[in-house]
């Protein structure tokens, strides 16, 4: 038995309803909704974090996964007004920018020799951009670079363009992966439950949309990642919503890769007066879903919103992920105030950062088939 989880169950001055949680957790029994609200409300982080390693470890041991990678952020025009967002901007608007498809293949054609793995393509939802312009962009990503991964276009995004090209969404789903989409990542979940949805970003596409967009995407054979926005107007109860939405979901398709908690950070935006929750919160949600969502295989922190202490923290909270190289090109984090205005690291670099806390790293492809293991 593991030591940590050994120490809990013996100890006496542990309430019966952790205890009885414990006793789940160790024996592989999934935790219910009430279970997860309980642990939010009455886990103390260290404990919290014994349960989420134990989990960690018996999918994962110590590796933790990373991949080469680049952004592309296509534009940060958007039709959309999300009251968290730092980064939408207007046509014509000062701070506004949308790329031609022939300066992003010059970006692309600049890594042609780097030996990344994966592009990450999101942005705005420009007005003007349908899901074929998109197409041909990605396939002049593949002439240039055949082997890469794309993973590109949250929900939000991917509702707009297939509607614009007057295509049903399975068809439009299936347009794109012919065209050259590999996966999708998970951006545009936000917060799932309609109270808090209608507060802060009404005008986009519903949650029930995204689920039925990533469950669709799933069955034509695109895999996809899932996120949560905590750290706002949401309680622990909303948080808990939307998980149970993503497991339900994970257990009908199998189709998520991972899951990334995404924080509310606080600079430049029409929510920026409730200010940040603190560094204990992030780690009792990252411990939280660990341990709730079971059929989730892996749990990532992004490291250029938490900055690279708080992501080596979080390995000991059930992560098992840090995402990539990113290479300064992402604009929507450092926007509304990251810790990384420059979000940039070398495969070096991220060795270091996980080697540094006695964790194995493992630099992985998109699907976490592992290239190469640094032991």
């Amino acid at each position: 038995m593991n030591n940590g989880i050994n120490l809990i169950l013996n100890n006496s001055t542990l309430d019966s309803e952790l205890k009885n949680i414990t006793e789940k957790i160790y024996t592989g029994t999934r935790i219910s909704d009430e279970d997860a609200l309980y642990l939010f409300e009455n886990g103390e982080t260290g404990y919290l974090g014994i349960l989420a390693d134990y989990v960690r470890q018996k999918k994962h041991g110590d590796l933790t996964y990373f991949n080469k990678n680049f952004h592309i952020e296509p534009t940060n025009i958007c039709i959309y007004n999300c009251k968290f967002c730092s980064y939408v901007r207007k046509i014509n608007q000062e701070g506004a920018w949308e790329y031609s498809v022939d300066e992003i293949l010059k970006i692309v054609e600049s890594y042609k020799t780097s030996g990344v793995s994966e592009v990450h393509i999101v942005g705005g939802v420009h007005p003007q951009r349908d899901l074929h312009y998109y197409g041909k962009l990605m396939q002049g990503i593949k002439k240039i670079m055949p082997d890469i991964h794309i993973k590109a276009f949250t929900a939000v995004e991917l509702e707009f363009m297939i509607k614009k090209s007057h295509l049903n969404l399975e068809d439009g789903l299936k347009a794109l992966k012919a065209y050259g989409l590999d996966s999708i990542p998970g951006g545009g979940a936000e917060i799932f439950h309609d109270e808090i949805r209608k507060e802060i970003c009404d005008e986009k596409a519903s949650s029930e949309m995204w689920l039925n967009i990533h469950e669709t995407a799933h069955k034509v054979g695109i895999p996809s990642n899932a996120t949560m926005l905590y750290g706002h107007i949401e309680s622990y109860f909303h948080r808990v919503h939307h998980l149970s939405k993503l497991r339900e979901l994970q257990d009908k398709t199998g189709g998520f890769n991972t899951f990334i908690p995404l924080k509310y950070k606080k600079e430049n935006n029409n929510l920026s007066y409730i200010g940040e929750v603190s560094v204990i919160e992030d780690l009792k949600n990252f411990a939280v879903a660990r341990i709730y969502l079971d059929n989730f295989p892996h749990l990532k922190a992004y490291w250029p919103m938490l900055g690279k202490h708080l992501t080596q923290i979080s390995l000991s909270f059930g992560v098992d992920d840090v995402d990539g190289t990113i290479d300064d090109s992402t604009k929507i984090y450092s926007m509304a105030g990251a810790a990384d205005k420059n979000p940039k690291m070398t495969t070096n670099d991220l060795v270091r950062l996980i080697k540094d806390v006695k964790r194995i790293p493992a630099e992985r492809d998109t699907l976490y088939n592992i290239i190469k293991q640094y032991n």
